[in-house]
């Protein structure tokens, strides 16, 4: 296992979509919680003003739409993000060095015009929803899973990302491979004792913590909840 210098920072996911049903969650959480995550979901029912929105309650926000596309074109996407004041983003590692690297030029550019700190910039390796099979019926891939994470993660850090995004599984390798200042970003926790749902590489937030994730993403077992705020505080403890 790699050693811990601290513990992992919650961020809720709200994966729902509507505005009134995300605020009161951030508002009820505030306390708790600094980081909300906002999804394809949200975001195509609410649109960049739920990203102000948020912000404005003083979360923070991780935007996660995976951009993948032409470099000039997530070149654009990064810096209307940053414009909406996200602390951080996903992108693609798939999408090539050349489209990374441009991503990360305009942050870097746009953080110094703004006079502020760069968003973490944070790449997508392989799905916490995609299996080893998975894999292999859409593409020549028939080796370790994690084999291929290391090798894009490895991509990522080439072309100046801040981390990626990958499951438990992965993390500790992360993490020895690639340096204890690489970021992990790990979805697919599930509390003790909770349904895996959709994900085929689950763990609990325990589990993260000693592998060394920088933060962990958990949005149903939280807000599906009877009480999301005692939700949280369980996965808080358990983290501890």
């Amino acid at each position: 296992m790699v050693p811990r210098r601290n513990k992992p920072t919650l961020i809720v996911a709200l994966d729902v979509e509507e505005k009134r049903q995300a605020l009161e969650l951030v508002k009820s959480l505030g306390e708790r919680v600094t980081y909300f995550k906002i999804g394809s979901r949200l975001f195509t029912a609410e649109g960049p003003g739920i990203v102000r929105d948020i912000r404005e309650t003083g979360a923070s926000v991780f935007l996660d739409l995976k951009f993948h596309d032409i470099p000039a074109t997530v070149a654009g996407s990064v810096r209307a993000a940053i414009a909406l004041g996200v602390g951080m983003m996903t992108l693609h590692t798939m999408g090539g060095v050349e489209m990374m690297r441009a991503a990360i030029e305009v942050a870097l550019e746009a953080a110094t015009r703004r006079g502020g700190e760069k968003p973490l910039l944070v790449g997508v390796t392989v799905l916490t929803s995609l299996s080893g099979d998975d894999l292999a019926a859409i593409s020549q891939f028939d080796g370790k899973l994690s084999d291929l994470v290391i090798r894009l993660a490895g991509r990522a850090r080439e072309a100046g990302l801040d981390g990626i995004v990958a499951s438990v599984e992965e993390a500790s390798r992360v993490k020895h491979e690639l340096g204890q200042d690489f970021v992990v970003v790990t979805p697919g926790i599930r509390p003790t004792g909770t349904s895996a749902g959709d994900q085929k590489r689950v763990a609990t937030p325990r589990d993260a913590a000693r592998s060394g994730s920088d933060y962990i993403v958990v949005g149903r077992p939280i807000i599906e909840a009877p009480s999301p705020a005692a939700a949280v505080d369980a996965i808080l403890k358990e983290i501890d």
